[in-house]
């Protein structure tokens, strides 16, 4: 699949601030994204919002905190309501944004960390959230991101007669299309996990007995060194036999010539998520004719898919123009009725492009972004993913994931 360059913004942009050129307008991009979130509660007549997701919170702040592999409630919590001009920040890093954070600085709250889990404290911090939002509003309704115990206990009787609203998808609206700011983040976030993938690559093609967690920690090396602040999840290097059944994670295996190789990584930069997939063969090795079908038939998805992508159609439009009619000789194709995810500020977020988008189809428009993902694998012969992230415009799709693909693989 060859790009096709319309301007010099569809190879990406330095990540640098420079005084020479318009790159990505920080103090714009903040405006922009409260304004997104203002607008929804407008017209969706919530009061009251109350965010915990790490993703929401930076969404609405800007707040950078370390990201830990599992969900932490407690890290930070978010409150903003619909007459308010800026949010509560609640966290335990108040040194940290008075010191430099000024667009919030002067409306936050430090709170101990990780609270949210205390029965007794969850109570409290709730009724100092009522006292301050009352200088606002009284709430009738309150949109609520995500839940535990505590909250569901406590929320009642803090707020009582007051409905309780989703607030996961109150922000996915605000969200969902991204601003040119956060497409240019994106971009960047793509170069920087292109780093990443050359390196792999190299070692895949070129260093015979190395091992998958030595491939994938010198792709980490390179995406942090150029900048990036985590990545998209704990990224996949699976070869040889672990292909096909695809296994999704890295571990010691030794990497043979001739090995089909999975690498599945995302830089995180500035708050934004890269993700996309190669294929390679292992070795100075020439790939066998099965692997070639094999590596064909998750390709011919893939373009499918791209092809159909256009303001106007439906995620369910999307799946049925990869998958729909497509077999595959003793072996299968897809991967547990998955071919795609939208990206953005969180590593996996709406819209999903399933199976299960035949029943809620969402229609596509400029400015969201996704990745699409197939899978084809046969026993014996192993498995390929391809993905690449791609961004709606008003003409089709941009592809923000531009990287060659393996040459070898391709039958002509």
């Amino acid at each position: 699949m060859k790009l096709d360059i319309n301007s010099y913004e569809d190879i990406g942009i330095g990540a640098a601030q420079v005084d020479w050129e318009r790159r990505v307008n920080f103090e714009k991009l903040r405006t922009d994204r409260l304004e997104r979130v203002k607008r929804v509660l407008v017209e969706k007549n919530v009061d009251l919002l109350i965010v915990f997701r790490w993703e929401n919170a930076r969404y609405m702040t800007s707040f950078r905190f370390h990201y830990w592999p599992t969900f932490r409630f407690g890290s930070v919590q978010v409150v903003f309501g619909k007459n308010m001009e800026s949010p509560l920040l609640y966290s335990g890093d108040e040194k940290h944004v008075m010191a430099r954070m000024p667009w919030i600085s002067d409306y936050s709250k430090f709170t101990p960390s990780a609270s949210i889990e205390d029965p007794v404290y969850v109570m409290n911090w709730l009724k100092e959230v009522k006292q301050e939002v009352s200088k606002y509003i009284e709430p009738k309704n309150v949109a609520i991101d995500i839940w535990n115990t505590p909250l569901v206990k406590a929320v009642p009787k803090v707020f009582p007669n007051v409905e309780i609203l989703d607030g996961q998808e109150i922000m996915m609206e605000a969200r969902i299309i991204k601003t040119e700011d956060e497409i240019k983040l994106m971009r960047i976030a793509n170069a920087i996990t292109a780093r990443g993938m050359a390196t792999a690559a190299e070692l895949i093609h070129n260093k015979p007995g190395i091992k998958e967690n030595e491939v994938l920690a010198a792709a980490f090396k390179e995406m942090y060194e150029e900048g990036a602040e985590w990545t998209q999840c704990q990224n996949i290097v699976a070869s040889g036999p672990y292909t096909c059944p695809y296994r999704r994670f890295t571990s010691d295996r030794i990497i043979w010539p001739g090995d089909l190789v999975i690498v599945d990584i995302g830089a995180l930069y500035s708050g934004y998520f890269a993700d996309f997939t190669r294929t390679w063969v292992a070795g100075n090795v020439s790939p066998t004719k099965e692997q070639k079908k094999v590596f064909m038939a998750a390709y011919q998805v893939l373009e499918d898919a791209i092809k159909a992508i256009k303001p106007g159609v439906t995620t369910w439009d999307v799946y049925r123009a990869g998958y729909e009619g497509k077999t595959f000789e003793e072996g299968y194709i897809g991967h547990g009725g998955f071919l795609g995810h939208g990206i953005g500020i969180a590593a996996s977020e709406p819209p999903y492009i399933t199976t299960f988008a035949k029943d809620n189809p969402i229609v596509l428009k400029p400015g969201m972004v996704f990745s699409i993902e197939p899978y084809a694998g046969k026993p014996g012969v192993g498995g390929v993913r391809l993905e690449q992230t791609v961004l709606v415009t008003e003409h089709g799709v941009e592809i923000l994931s531009p990287y060659p693909f393996e040459e070898s693989l391709f039958i002509r």
